[in-house]
């Protein structure tokens, strides 16, 4: 009986601790939608290391934001009251402007442009 009562306040504890996490998730995508002018989401599986929180302002402005678990990243993007999309497909991914810097990271190597590693 002594177990189930630790395991039981473990969980509660443990519930509370994601509770918190998943405030302070909403509280930065509310910011990120402030400054952008709005913004919708996607959620990407990242294996062990949790959930990728996909930020796209209305702007083309992005961003991301990591959850401990999809449960966690779920309920961030909930309590915010951002658009979330099931998939990153062609329409959601033309919102986004890339500027130079992008540009010279994601093909510095292959176009000339500095190295990834300095």
């Amino acid at each position: 009986m002594a177990e189930t009562a630790e395991t039981q306040q473990a969980d509660s504890r443990q519930a509370a601790r994601a509770e918190r996490r998943a405030a302070r998730l909403a509280k930065q995508i509310g910011a990120f939608a402030k400054e952008h002018g709005g913004a919708e989401g996607h959620l990407a599986h990242t294996g062990q290391t949790g959930t990728r929180i996909v930020l796209v302002g209305q702007d083309g402005g992005w961003g991301d934001l990591v959850a401990p678990s999809y449960a966690v990243a779920e309920s961030a993007t909930r309590k915010s009251g951002i658009t979330m999309h099931e998939s990153f497909d062609g329409d959601f991914a033309a919102k986004i402007r890339t500027g130079p810097y992008e540009w010279t990271r994601m093909a510095g190597i292959q176009l000339g442009g500095p190295s990834n590693s300095r």
